[in-house]
């Protein structure tokens, strides 16, 4: 057992005798992704900011490798955890490469492994190297909000604090940063432990799930147990009736759901080219691999159509920005996805972004039928007029 963080009887009380946290009892390993989530008023972020000391427990210990945090400096502490919040809280009158170094400078790490680092990271977070020497007023909000994420990342900290950083973020910019701290946290190995008040986020993003009602831990457990097998009346209306996946604990990644032959070609080939393997195989899109297989981007019948004209290879008109996931990643997701954002499909690659499946909207019927109405495959269950309907997968 690789425990990192532990709670060993945590309360805490303001004046008046409120109880903000209720004999709290958690243990955390190291590299885990945990998410607090409650009504308002739970305890939630009360708990979490006890672990940094902006908030000192009335009773009970935080150990953090096994040693009492009451008996560590509160600023040193504070250096060695990083911190999130839904305010970003970059600095204004510093560049974004000054920002992100910021406590690697505190820590005083020589000049050259603050610039790689900085490097480094403006590189995983998909914005311009020149983007360092802007200053935060000169960025988007979802452009500073990844700042203030791989700056909490950049001083080699092993936990990171998250407190609902992307509350105030439109939906779209706000599934890219979840989508980009989920990869972050898996490669770098660092342990996250995030606020939320939104039940899809915590689902898609934790490993463990910290359930809090009233200052107290209602359930602590992995998703797909809470899903399963919800602790109590309050956790069942909580995570609502319209989880998908819940009735079907059997599938649970999306290899089990993907077709296994995406369609698809590579830049070099021709417009024409395009168009027949469109008509032969009846789809509006493809999907665009490389000679070996990895996924680049994809070409539908509208950009061929746009740009036939001046164009002459598929390379020419590709578009980079696809949407996928990967084969083991969880089913729930995908369909989340797929539903929220209306999306045709997702195109699914293995470890190395090899083009391995796809899932199609047509493709999770089955799904959605059986959570709807279960498995019975009895002669009443099926209409006279749909039993020898045939449906056609394709990328659409």
């Amino acid at each position: 057992m690789n425990r990192l963080l532990e709670f060993k009887n945590v309360s805490k009380i303001y004046k008046g005798g409120k109880k903000a946290v209720d004999d709290v009892n958690l243990n955390f390993e190291k590299g885990e992704f945990i998410a607090f989530i409650g009504t308002s008023g739970s305890g939630k972020t009360t708990t979490m900011r006890m672990i940094n000391r902006m908030i000192e427990p009335t009773s009970g210990q935080i150990l953090i490798n096994g040693e009492d945090i009451a008996k560590t400096d509160p600023v040193e502490l504070r250096r060695k955890i990083g911190y999130v919040i839904q305010q970003i809280g970059l600095m204004p009158h510093m560049t974004i490469r000054e920002n992100i170094v910021l406590v690697p400078k505190l820590l005083k790490w020589p000049e050259d492994k603050r610039k790689e680092i900085a490097d480094r990271l403006i590189k995983l977070v998909d914005l311009p190297n020149d983007f360092l020497e802007r200053y935060p007023s000169e960025l988007s909000g979802g452009q500073q909000q990844r700042i203030g994420v791989v700056r909490a990342l950049a001083a080699d900290q092993d936990i990171i604090l998250m407190d609902e950083p992307f509350g105030a973020l439109d939906p779209i910019t706000r599934e890219a940063l979840q989508d980009l701290v989920k990869q972050l946290q898996q490669e770098m190995g660092r342990t996250i432990i995030f606020v939320t008040h939104d039940m899809d986020e915590a689902l898609k993003l934790a490993d463990r799930i910290v359930i809090m009602r009233e200052g107290r831990v209602v359930q602590f457990d992995t998703p797909d147990n809470i899903l399963r097998e919800p602790a109590d009346k309050f956790v069942e209306e909580f995570i609502g009736h319209d989880r998908l996946i819940q009735a079907r604990p059997n599938i649970q990644t999306v290899e089990q759901v993907m077709l296994k032959t995406p369609i698809s070609i590579t830049p070099g080939k021709s417009l024409t080219e395009a168009i027949r393997l469109m008509r032969d195989k009846r789809v509006d899109t493809l999907l665009v691999t490389d000679d070996a297989g990895i996924l680049k981007g994809y070409i539908d019948i509208e950009s061929i159509d746009y740009n036939h004209r001046t164009a002459t290879s598929v390379g020419d008109i590709m578009s980079k920005n696809v949407f996928f996931v990967r084969k083991d990643s969880l089913l729930r997701d995908t369909v989340q996805r797929i539903l929220k954002r209306g999306l045709k499909y997702v195109p699914v690659v293995d470890d190395a972004g090899k083009l391995v499946g796809i899932v199609t909207r047509a493709s999770l019927v089955d799904v959605v039928y059986d959570t709807i109405w279960g498995d019975d495959d009895s002669e009443e269950t099926v209409p006279a007029n749909e039993k020898n309907v045939e449906v056609k997968e394709s990328n659409e």
